[in-house]
């Protein structure tokens, strides 16, 4: 799969009961699809799927392919701490609708370099999809070591791409510098696009692109024509309003930009709590600021 360009972490709609609102979805994929955005991506973490059911995953997954009429190429989040169970639900899940899987660092336990990549060597054999590693040492407690992710892709043909939020742009530059031409390294923060994309890195996979996915479009584009003065005006414009978007957390902070935009509400599930009315009004003040439509 090739990805390239703006790739969207797409949130989870809830009603103001805290029922998924399916009635929501197009919507959003709309936002999304028309902002040019060139792929989504489904139940990542930016979904909340600790919270949902298997019964909502899949209705989820079925309301946005039937939203995608833009036939958006799509990749779906499956990963977790339980290799085995991992494994269990890559098998147990329909992937027809996909061209990836996207795994994220085990969490919790904490494993070493050597589980890591037992790990990911293990659901790489196992799945009939390529592979996007997915760092994120913030949210997991663990973070793929350089040598690590050698290993990874030169003794694995489906591991194809790093989704890297780590925050660190020596450790991403170091990505892009070691690994073959052929593995895909990807921003993972939104307030890191830029500087990544001019280090080589492909793309990005953005939560900010579920409200605001045409500016990051724009700045793709502005840095594949070589027009980088022109493309940090747009880095510029959008940081005040990407550090609040994680102020209170993801995807609490897009929730309530949407929630702005009208095109969803607020609402999360515990043990997230919704926007504070702080944060929402200094959300709103940002985005007028920037001149984005409110």
């Amino acid at each position: 799969m090739n990805l390239s360009g703006l790739g969207v972490a797409m949130i989870t709609p809830f009603t103001t009961e805290g029922m998924v609102d399916y009635d929501a979805i197009p919507g959003l994929v709309e936002n999304i699809a028309t902002g040019c955005a060139d792929y989504l991506v489904l139940m990542g973490t930016t979904a909340e799927v600790p919270t949902l059911t298997p019964t909502e995953k899949r209705m989820v997954i079925s309301a946005v392919l039937e939203a995608n009429t833009s036939k958006l190429p799509l990749v779906i989040g499956i990963g977790g701490n339980n290799t085995a169970a991992v494994i269990a639900e890559i098998q147990s899940t329909d992937l027809s609708p996909f061209q990836a899987i996207m795994s994220v660092m085990p969490y919790y336990n904490k494993p070493s370099q050597e589980g890591l990549y037992q790990h990911f060597m293990h659901i790489a054999a196992a799945s009939p999809l390529p592979i996007i590693l997915y760092n994120v040492p913030s949210r997991t407690g663990c973070s793929l070591d350089i040598e690590t992710l050698l290993r990874l892709v030169n003794d694995s043909d489906n591991i194809i791409a790093i989704k890297e939020a780590s925050g660190d742009i020596q450790l991403a530059e170091s990505m892009i510098k070691s690994c073959p031409k052929h593995i895909q390294v990807i921003s993972g923060e939104d307030s890191l696009t830029l500087p990544m994309l001019l280090a080589g890195a492909v793309g990005t996979i953005s939560v900010l692109g579920n409200a605001f996915p045409v500016p990051l479009a724009n700045l793709m584009q502005l840095v594949k024509e070589g027009n980088v003065a022109e493309a940090y005006a747009i880095h510029y414009k959008l940081l005040d309003t990407i550090s609040l978007l994680f102020e209170e957390g993801n995807p609490v902070g897009v929730k309530g930009m949407l929630s702005l935009l009208g095109l969803c509400q607020k609402t999360v599930r515990l043990p997230l709590v919704v926007a504070s009315d702080d944060l929402m009004g200094r959300m709103e003040s940002a985005i007028r600021a920037a001149e984005f439509t409110v």
